[in-house]
């Protein structure tokens, strides 16, 4: 519902957009190495429920997120930030890691714990859409300057190494993602201590994915 929402009110680019069809090209490629790799290490049937879309709106925002179920949306402002088709495979793998981990379910549970506190979960969803609504924008990223600082530093680190596996098996370099970060950095912005952030500082993040590199090269050949 949520993201049948936010589509009505951001019209996606058609499918005669070239830059469209390729956020769905890469989308899909991502989507079958995920579940190629779930199913071959023993996870077989998790993302059954899943049903893949991909969509781009026209919206300088830097951000991207992916709901519950594979409902994808990238935002044109993170494009440049992605450069080309590696780093669009590499922040498309992050934010499928998060779904697929179920990072943004477990956020929204929490802050219904915290926000309907004494209330069941029933209640707060049937009798207080408004605040359904707002606690799901924060959990998945769709709210916020940049979707996916939205989890919590376990998160982010376990959705950075998951999307480093999905994208090599997909057949994109994994190591663009690491040029990715170096460019969120150049970008500049003040940002928190990493212990008081819900995130992991650019350095942080740039060294853990360089560390993970070789496990992710490992999955990846090329797919040209």
């Amino acid at each position: 519902s949520e993201y049948d929402n936010f589509l009505s009110q951001n019209t996606p680019l058609p499918d005669s957009d070239p830059q469209a069809r390729n956020i769905k090209k890469i989308g899909a490629d991502i989507a079958a190495a995920t579940e190629k790799y779930l199913n071959e290490n023993g996870y077989e049937g998790l993302v059954d429920d899943f049903d893949w879309t991909f969509n781009l709106v026209d919206d300088q925002t830097l951000n991207a997120w992916c709901m519950p179920g594979g409902r994808v949306v990238f935002y044109t402002g993170i494009l440049p930030v992605c450069k080309n088709n590696n780093g669009i495979a590499a922040v498309m793998g992050h934010e499928v890691a998060h779904a697929v981990a179920r990072h943004g379910n477990e956020r929204m549970s929490q802050q219904l714990a915290i926000q309907g506190a004494g209330m069941s979960l029933s209640t707060v969803l049937q009798e207080q859409p408004e605040l359904t609504h707002d606690l799901a924008l924060q959990a998945f990223g769709m709210g916020s300057q940049f979707g996916i600082l939205g989890y919590s530093r376990k998160h982010e680190s376990e959705a950075d190494k998951m999307g480093l596996i999905f994208m090599a098996v997909a057949g994109y370099d994994p190591r663009e993602a690491v040029k990715v970060w170096e460019r969120m950095a150049e970008l500049g912005g003040e940002q928190p201590p990493e212990f008081m952030s819900t995130h992991p500082s650019h350095e942080t993040r740039i060294a853990e994915l360089n560390a993970f590199m070789d496990e992710a090269l490992e999955y990846y050949q090329p797919s040209n």
